[in-house]
């Protein structure tokens, strides 16, 4: 295992080491100062992504034995937050006029607009000149775009919100890779893409002997490149079980709004649908038109519960041909007609 971190750090060191002008005078250059990084933490934000910012530098602070970072936890309104598994974060402070430091580091999480008004948006980028850079992760994204932040910028946000990501912000160049930077910002996809981004800034601050020692920490063999894209579905082992599996799902994730035939998923990776058939029923224990089916109306549900698209929108979206169709299947896989789904999840949210 300690082999493939070093094989996977190694690679991204050279890509940092032969892209060192773009580096040069930012957060990314080496140095020994202490990095002060304010976090702004909304409601509704995960945990995994709030401790994918945090723990990589306490790590970081004790494996080198110095203060190579700071932070500060900072809400809306000075008071505690809850995050979505119930755990309440203590604040450090309130966002206000005085806010300082090196990084602005935006985590959001659900109903990111529910938790910060016109009025905090417009003091954030009043105070953004004052730090280095601004990121944000899992739905930060929207809140810098909202600021302003975003125009003419390469930026991503949470596979799930892409689409809807691009819409609301057409002057930004939206990107489905794990962390995009464009100096001095960054966005972040989500948990896991932020441990990435946090291994980046160590390798590309301290050095890769500290970044690898921070990786090893966490037991994380599996780091990746920034490039690398989000995928609809973390497939974890069965890449190493059966990759060919993998790379049908993968095939499957890039037709959700016009569905390829099982037949033209076979043929792509050279094999019978016969033999596909067999595949997924040995590993996933269901056909490959089953599981098809399934990925689009769990992207679908998403539709549903998290936007205000029309079902016949929605359709269209997960490559339905008629509004009936998308709702039978729907209402046949989560037991519910659409509209009522929705109406439920609003509900809950209310409540």
């Amino acid at each position: 295992m300690g082999e493939y971190i070093t094989a996977s750090l190694l690679l991204c060191y050279t890509f940092y080491a032969t892209n060192s002008t773009f580096y040069e005078m930012s957060i990314y250059s080496p140095s020994e100062e202490t990095l002060r990084i304010t976090v702004l933490l909304l409601p509704e934000s995960s945990m995994m992504v709030l401790a994918s910012v945090i723990d990589p530098m306490r790590a970081a602070n004790r494996l080198s034995e110095r203060q190579c970072f700071t932070w500060r936890i900072v809400t809306t309104h000075g008071k505690p937050v809850d995050c979505t598994c119930g755990i309440q974060i203590t604040a450090d402070g309130m966002l206000d006029i005085d806010t300082t430091g090196d990084v602005l580091f935006v985590v959001s999480g659900f109903n990111q607009y529910n938790y910060i008004g016109m009025d905090e948006i417009t003091l954030m980028r009043r105070i953004a000149p004052r730090f280095q850079a601004l990121g944000g992760a899992d739905t930060g994204a929207w809140i810098l775009g909202k600021a302003g932040l975003l125009e003419e910028k390469n930026v991503t946000t949470h596979w799930e919100d892409l689409e809807d990501f691009t819409t609301s912000f057409r002057r930004s160049n939206v990107q489905p890779d794990r962390f995009v930077i464009d100096q001095p910002v960054f966005t972040i996809g989500g948990a896991s893409p932020t441990f990435d981004f946090m291994l980046h800034l160590i390798r590309a601050r301290l050095g890769y002997p500290l970044a690898l020692e921070v990786a090893s920490v966490f037991v994380y063999d599996e780091t990746h490149f920034s490039t690398d894209a989000q995928p609809l579905v973390s497939l974890g082992l069965l890449n190493d079980f059966e990759p060919r599996v993998t790379r049908a799902i993968r095939i499957m994730e890039s037709h959700i709004d016009e569905p390829i035939s099982i037949v033209g998923v076979a043929e792509q990776l050279a094999m019978s649908s016969r033999r596909l058939e067999k595949l997924f029923q040995q590993h996933l224990q269901c056909s490959p038109g089953a599981y098809y089916l399934r990925l689009r109306l769990q992207r679908a549900r998403k539709y549903v519960t998290d936007t205000l698209l029309t079902m016949q929108e929605i359709a269209i979206r997960t490559g339905f041909n008629s509004l009936s169709a998308f709702s039978r299947s729907y209402k046949k896989h989560y037991q519910s007609a659409p509209s009522d789904y929705r109406a439920e999840a609003t509900k809950r949210q209310v409540s």
